[in-house]
């Protein structure tokens, strides 16, 4: 026969207690359920197992032999209980954060701190994690929450996980300071990608998606790009931009101000990429995931105030009797500085 181990604490219950009503008060159950659980039991055991008297319950030889492991079974139990209880407090606690350096840079910094003023006792790692692999290392259980980007089109994880939009993080022209379209113009001014088409540029690799999206921009312009460098890091491109041999399309949140240059917003159509947070679609088991990106979405709320003073400020001007003749730019125009992301990997990470 197969052992029920339920019967074996049921017995070790009346044993200890002394009566089924007591018993049944321990599991939580009906007297008449433990009584039907008796029945049942000493049928499938084939002997007599509890004797009932005025006075409450008593085991029989067998009945007594079964109790004694059947306190085996509730120590186990027991421990197993005390042991999930103490894993689920830790997993409440825990919450295990893969980003690419840019939002480590922006995004996560003041989000982390208003998480550890709430649960100052959280137990929190932060790791690089490249744009691509986010979700795979949420599937695989190594992260709780992966913050990710994607070019150019929507991001669509498997039914298991769940993204969640962050920021829109528009592309920007960066140029050498002393370029005709830096210094014959309104700094905020915005560029027409076609103005480019006699420039070279630096690009992200080949194959990365950020390059595709570039191509895609260049090729809706009219022009196919002279590309003549190729680097992983939005870093590298401006540097080498701040030499004057070429220009760059770069990542608004991935912005170094460079030495030698300068930045200009793209007129409409622009490209972006979207920023996410990306978790398991069930994750009731790291409840600090759903706090962080709530105030992950905070922060994206604050740097897209930062990026739209400017802009603001500049519809002021131009409505003033004495304000600029600056062309005001579009209501989603993002226009302050952010600072880069070190060795940020475009494509991969950035």
């Amino acid at each position: 026969m197969v052992v029920d181990p339920g019967q074996l604490r049921l017995l070790a219950l009346i044993e200890r207690h002394g009566s089924l009503t007591a018993a049944a008060h321990a599991l939580q159950l009906t007297p008449a359920a433990v009584t039907q659980q008796v029945v049942k039991a000493e049928r499938d055991w084939q002997v007599p197992l509890v004797i009932r008297g005025p006075r409450g319950a008593t085991l029989t030889a067998a009945g007594a032999l079964l109790a004694s492991h059947g306190r085996t079974v509730e120590e186990a139990s027991d421990k197993a209980e005390a042991q999930l209880a103490a894993l689920l407090g830790h997993l409440s606690l825990r919450l295990r954060i893969g980003t690419f350096q840019a939002a480590a840079l922006h995004l996560l910094p003041p989000a982390l701190t208003a998480l550890r003023h709430r649960h100052p006792d959280a137990d929190v790692s932060v790791v690089d994690v490249v744009s691509g692999r986010g979700a795979d290392e949420i599937s695989a259980g190594r992260l709780d929450l992966a913050i990710v980007a994607s070019w150019g089109t929507p991001l669509a994880p498997p039914p298991h996980l769940r993204a969640h939009p962050l920021l829109l993080d528009p592309m920007v022209v960066v140029l050498p300071d002393d370029h005709p379209l830096a210094t014959g113009q309104p700094a905020d001014a915005d560029l027409h990608l076609e103005q480019l088409r006699d420039e070279s540029w630096v690009s992200i690799l080949a194959g990365h998606a950020a390059r595709e999206q570039f191509h895609d921009a260049a090729r809706e312009a009219g022009f196919t790009p002279t590309v003549r460098f190729e680097t992983e890091s939005y870093d590298v491109a401006q540097a080498l931009v701040g030499t004057g041999i070429a220009v760059a399309l770069v990542s608004r949140l991935a912005l170094a101000h460079a030495p030698g240059t300068t930045h200009r917003e793209l007129a409409h159509p622009r490209p972006y990429r979207q920023i996410y947070a990306v978790t398991r679609t069930d994750a009731g088991l790291t409840p600090l995931a759903d706090m962080l990106i709530d105030l992950l979405r905070d922060v994206a709320r604050d740097i897209t105030a930062t990026w739209e003073a400017p802009q603001q400020e500049g519809q002021r001007s131009s409505n003033s009797p004495h304000g600029s003749e600056a062309t005001p730019p579009g209501p989603d125009r993002p226009q302050a500085a952010g600072r880069a992301d070190a060795g940020e990997v475009a494509g991969r990470s950035t």
